[in-house]
This record gives C-alpha cells, structure tokens and sequence, in this order.
C-alpha cells in the first residue's frame, strides 16, 4: 500500500512581486521544481524546491533521469533509507547545490505524505516543541532602496506587526551602509529588531571593518559577511565582534555544518530546508546547533519553515518573504509578530492546481 507507483515531476516558474537586490545578485525569478509521489493506494505527497533564476533545469533533469526512477517500488515510509540512497547515488555531485536541490524536492514530498497518512501536520510530526515563532520580514530592506524608503518600509512593517526587518548591506562604502542602518534604527527605536545581511559580498578585513561601525546600531546578527565556505574567515570575524554571525544558507550538508559550529565560526544557524537536502538532513541541523546551544533561524521558503521552526525548541524567528501566493490558496498566518504553523495534516501547503497547471504549461515528466 505504501510503495510508490508514480512521479511527477514539474517546473514552476515564480517572478518576485517587488525588485530584489543584494550586494551580489538580483533575484529574478523562482524556478520551482515540484516533485508529487504517488502509492499504490492512491496517496500521494508534493513537495519542492527553488532556485533564485538559473538551475532549475538542471535540478528537474536529476530529478527526471537519475533520482525519481529509483523511487518506484520504494516504501515510501523509509524516508531516511531513500535519503541515504539517493545521496550516495549522486555521491560524484554531491555535496552540492544542484544534488541538494533535487534531494530536498523529493523528501519534502516524501514528509507531504508521511503526515497526510499520519493525519497530522508537519510540525507535529516533526517534534510539536512550540506553538508559535516569531516572524521578521525581508520583503524590504533590498540595497537598491534609499534611506527615507527604508526607513518607511520597516515603519511599515511595525505596524504590521513584524518583531524584526532584514536590511541588506554591501554598499560601496561603509558610511552608506551606516546611513541607511542608523536612519532606520532611529526611525523604529530601539525595541524592533534590525538583521543585516551581506550575501557573502566581503573580504575577512572589510567584513570586520564593517562590523565595527555596525555595533553601535545593536543589530540582531550580521549575516553571510563571507564566502560560506570560508571557515577559517568566520572565525577570525567571530572573535572580533560582539555581532552574532548568521551562516548556513549556502550550506549544503549536515557535515558542513558541524565543521562551522566547532570552529566557533558563528551563532545563529539559518539552514535552507531545500539547499541542505530536505526536511530530513534540516532536522538534524536543528537538533546539532541545539547542542551548541545556538538558534536556527532558518532561510527562506517560510511555507515549509514555520512547521519546522514550530517542530523544534530551539527556532528563534521565521523569515517572511512571500513566494507562493500565485500558485497557493494558503497563506502564513501571523498573529501579534508570531507566525503560527498550519494544523492540517501534510505540510500545510493547499496548492492552487489550476494555477499550477496554467504555468507548467503541459509540461509534467512523468516515471513509473
């Protein structure tokens, strides 16, 4: 009853509602790869991933020719013996982000359909250690803006109810950086919460150079000031600053983050449930930055994030950056600057199937 009989496999394509810029990149488009498995039974889970505009193809074309015909006559109930075999059969590109991409579209939809058997939704499944997580919004705060929009954005934001903003930084030169933070700092008071983040735009020496004229704004971390697989980098930054350091959003693998958390190379854990694999390998994050005492505050994706912040103790914020509207009927709910998980069974995800079949445009590969 439980072996898998059919996938689905899809690309959805999601262009952002506002213009997003960082000190790196812009982000143009979602491509949303989607995974729907089907048992002999007539259950099925959905579940996905993202690229921020390139890759997409290449996570489907995984999925399609190497990942999803392996599934078929697999109890879709051994979850961790899938994950374990798909990883060590794409081990010649593994640990990256195109293998963990493909993985996290196939175990999120494996998780989809555990707790819709279970009847129950993912945050219970996955732990129920908290009712509710705080929210903060970065659906503002991109580094093109000036300082009377930011500063009218996140006083938005506040009256909407968010505990926290995020505000990118990396501009040319530290006093832009400054400016923009201190407007924003004195405009909202000392009480909300202010992130920056940095998109790995820095050197070691600029990155503590910056962080020492970003102390006196009392932000909540400073976020991905280096290359992420600089370790040695994050630790010398770590030492010199009272900032707590955010890492992990481009960070493929449990071991990575284990490396990273022994070198004391940080203090807020921020895993990607689709960069690092899926639910499976983010729960074991989770629980390893719990035993260094230390948050997850996890990147993105907040439709499947919230379940598993409110799975775990130790979540301190869900970040809000709305992606899905278009093609859901759901919608995060938040209540008092607390974003509260779905109690439906499956991951809490109530998919708009017209409208993804008008963006998919016919184009469903289909393994059996």
């Amino acid at each position: 009853m439980n072996r898998i009989e059919r996938v689905e496999i899809s690309q959805v394509d999601l262009a952002p509602k506002v213009r997003r810029t960082d000190a790196i990149q812009s982000f143009v488009t979602q491509e949303t790869p989607m995974v729907t498995l089907y048992c002999a039974d007539g259950a099925s889970g959905t579940g996905y991933s993202y690229t921020i505009g390139t890759g997409g193809s290449s996570v489907v074309a995984l999925l399609r020719d190497h990942l999803c015909p392996r599934l078929i006559g697999r109890d879709a109930n051994e979850i961790e013996a899938i994950w374990k075999d798909l990883f060590f059969h794409t081990h010649a590109t593994a640990v990256g982000a195109i293998t963990a991409l493909a993985l996290a579209a196939i175990d999120t939809a494996l998780w989809d359909l555990k707790c819709k058997r279970a009847g129950l939704p993912l945050h219970k499944v996955a732990g129920g250690a908290q009712r509710r997580v705080p929210v903060y919004t970065t659906e503002g705060g991109w580094l093109h803006l000036e300082p009377a929009v930011l500063v009218e954005q996140t006083l938005a934001a506040r009256e909407a109810g968010f505990r926290g903003a995020k505000i990118k930084v990396g501009r040319p030169h530290v006093s832009e950086d400054v400016a923009r933070l201190a407007a924003v700092r004195d405009a909202v008071g000392p009480g909300f919460e202010i992130m920056v983040d940095a998109n790995q735009a820095f050197t070691v020496a600029e990155a503590i150079r910056r962080a020492r004229h970003y102390e006196p704004l009392d932000l909540a971390w400073f976020e991905e000031p280096l290359p992420a697989e600089d370790i040695a980098g994050h630790v010398r930054l770590a030492q010199s600053t009272s900032l707590p350091i955010a890492v992990g959003e481009s960070l493929y693998h449990p071991s990575h983050f284990r490396e990273v958390l022994q070198a004391g190379g940080c203090s807020i854990v921020q895993a990607d449930v689709a960069r690092i694999g899926g639910i499976t390998p983010w729960l074991k994050v989770a629980h390893l930055a719990e035993t260094f005492n230390m948050p997850i505050c996890p990147h993105f994706l907040m439709e499947i994030h919230v379940g598993l912040c409110a799975a775990v103790p130790n979540a301190a914020w869900v970040e809000y950056i709305p992606q899905l509207d278009d093609v859901t009927t759901s919608r995060l709910k938040i209540e008092d600057g607390y974003a509260w998980p779905s109690d439906a069974p499956g991951l809490g995800i109530e998919w708009d199937e017209r409208a993804l079949a008008d963006r998919r445009g016919g184009h469903v590969a289909v393994v059996v």
